[in-house]
């Protein structure tokens, strides 16, 4: 394989069963209220030995909003606040990415919400980079992430006496190594040994053994 295609970034697509955005704004100074959105899509370029290549491209389905209470959903996706029903989705798309050290960077770029366009940066950690332990142990890469922004700028200024403007946002993410444009899978390349040995073959009996069921992830 020529050396310049081995060293090219890997393209990896989030999944979206394992990648979930935790928000936190002020509750009119009595606590913090939590919610979360689950279903991110998008796909990652990522190099581990040279972040600065690193590009991310990802929709947060803003309808999926959770915040543990049915009324208090709909009215975080109100017209006045979110307004899912113009703008369902939020939309970050990265423009650079500076390294700290081999598992830490800055990931910045621009942060589309309610039909407006900010620049955001996340502070991000790599996990880990490794093959899943379950079916069907696909080539896996795990990051979290943390950044804060302020609604008023997305156009969000309703209820400014019970809502703070901070939003923090937390983010745990999985993608999984995309397949190539032969359909291959690229991790053929350093095959990993699989955590399950397959069984012995029966050879006192016709009868085939009965089938164990898999984990759930």
């Amino acid at each position: 394989m020529p050396a310049a295609f081995a060293f090219e970034p890997q393209t990896w697509a989030l999944d979206p069963v394992h990648t979930r955005v935790l928000f936190a704004i002020d509750h009119a100074g009595f606590s913090k209220a939590m919610g979360t959105v689950s279903g991110s899509t998008g796909t990652l370029v990522f190099d581990r030995d040279d972040w600065t290549r690193a590009r991310l491209d990802v929709r947060v389905p803003l309808e999926r909003l959770d915040l543990g209470d049915a009324k208090w959903n709909d009215a975080v996706r109100a017209s006045n606040l979110l307004d899912t029903r113009r703008h369902p989705d939020a939309h970050f798309v990265s423009t650079k990415a500076e390294p700290i050290d081999a598992n830490h960077a800055k990931v910045c770029g621009e942060l589309t919400l309610r039909g407006t366009t900010k620049p955001l940066c996340m502070d991000v950690t790599l996990n880990a980079v490794k093959r899943h332990p379950l079916p069907p142990f696909r080539r896996t890469a795990g990051f979290s992430a943390t950044a804060t922004l302020s609604r008023a700028e997305f156009g969000m200024s309703a209820w400014p006496t019970v809502i703070g403007d901070a939003v923090e946002l937390r983010i745990e993410a999985e993608a999984e190594r995309a397949r190539d444009e032969a359909g291959a899978r690229d991790d053929s390349m350093s095959p990993e040994p699989s955590p399950v040995e397959p069984a012995e073959p029966d050879t006192q009996s016709n009868t085939q053994p009965e089938p164990q069921p898999e984990p759930t992830p």
